[in-house]
């Protein structure tokens, strides 16, 4: 009777512990992220895993005299859904969802598993049909001018959990306690590092046994964790909680060089090693010792003149930790995309121009 007891003292800790940070986390997003005010629309659209945070983030809602709103899907209920919807309606958004963006000031999105990047109970055709939707609900939210966030720790399963030996929930409370990280300083440094990410700038990035070297040229884009004004005029209505990451597209054609990669997650699973080799600004050469079919797989299914890297992108949060399912965002990471899929260097250096950005991993500019 004595370990029953015990047992049970420790689940009513737990809970109690995982809701005072869920309150901690749902009245920062309220009032930091969204600067949600009295009398405003809040909508919540939810999945299975993300019911219990939703549940706390309505009551602070309503706590602060916002207007609250949850949004259901259940997950098997949208896989079995995918299998018997007809195609020529399949991912489309109707007419009610239209109405729901337009009438929110507020957006808050904890998807789930089954529309993650490793998701093995749809097929990759099923995953790309079923959310076609994605740039119409874009598009209606920057015409609605919502201000939103989304939590990604929803798109962890047991599947995605299975590979680290962890369980689901270990990542969304390692996610939600990064989340509390400081917002200001995260877009401080993210604005001091962005004025060294310019068009015209030469960068190279370097590992031991391995140099890379590029270009810089197009877009940046800074994810702090908070939606403001000028983010909801340049459309950039959603972020994602944790934050933060600093990024800037490449000029494709200048890419050379080598690039190690730690243990990076596909749509494949995990990649455990890989060696990149770009010349004339596409992936010509690639090995891994733990992971070579996935890899080979991952890049064969890009057409060549499409294997290149489209950007860099430097992480900048203090609280985040590696392989707790938001690698980008961990201070000091370097993530690379556009090759098939997206690699992460955990002990880079990042020198732009004549200033180093990264050193060994570590941020090497500060606000």
């Amino acid at each position: 009777m004595g370990s029953l007891i015990y047992a049970s003292e420790i689940s009513r800790a737990t809970l109690n512990s995982d809701e005072t940070l869920y309150d901690k986390v749902a009245t920062k997003i309220l009032t930091e992220t969204l600067r949600m005010k009295k009398g405003e629309t809040l909508t919540v659209e939810t999945w299975n895993n993300g019911l219990p945070f939703a549940k706390r983030l309505t009551l602070e809602a309503k706590r602060l005299g916002v207007l609250p709103l949850v949004v259901f899907e259940d997950e098997q209920g949208y896989i079995d859904g995918v299998r018997v919807t007809p195609k020529d309606v399949l991912g489309a958004m109707g007419k009610q969802e239209y109405g729901l963006l337009s009438g929110s000031d507020g957006y808050v999105f904890i998807p789930g598993p089954p529309i993650g990047a490793y998701s093995p109970r749809l097929t990759q055709h099923e995953h790309d049909d079923s959310t076609k939707y994605n740039t119409s609900w874009y598009e209606a939210a920057e015409k609605a001018k919502l201000r939103g966030a989304r939590l990604p720790y929803g798109y962890v399963g047991k599947d995605y959990a299975r590979v680290y030996k962890k369980r689901p929930e270990e990542f969304a409370r390692a996610q939600l306690k990064a989340a509390l990280a400081d917002y200001g300083q995260i877009s401080a440094t993210g604005k001091a590092i962005g004025r060294v990410l310019q068009d015209g700038a030469r960068a190279v990035l370097g590992f031991p046994g391995s140099r890379l070297e590029f270009t810089l040229q197009g877009d940046m884009e800074l994810e702090d964790g908070i939606v403001d004004e000028n983010d909801v005029a340049g459309g950039y209505n959603m972020t994602y909680v944790p934050p933060g990451y600093v990024m800037k597209q490449v000029d494709t054609t200048t890419v050379k060089g080598q690039v190690t990669l730690a243990p990076s997650m596909t749509r494949l699973g995990l990649i455990s090693d890989a060696v990149l080799e770009f010349d004339g600004g596409r992936l010509v050469k690639w090995r891994s010792r733990r992971s070579p079919g996935s890899l080979t797989q991952l890049v064969e299914g890009v057409p060549f003149e499409k294997r290149s890297i489209a950007s860099i992108m430097v992480g900048l949060n203090p609280l985040m930790k590696y392989e707790q399912g938001q690698d980008r965002v961990v201070s000091g990471s370097i993530s690379l995309a556009g090759f098939g899929f997206s690699g992460v260097v955990r002990k880079g250096t990042l020198r732009v121009g004549d200033r180093l950005v990264v050193q060994s991993g570590k941020l090497a500019i500060s606000a």
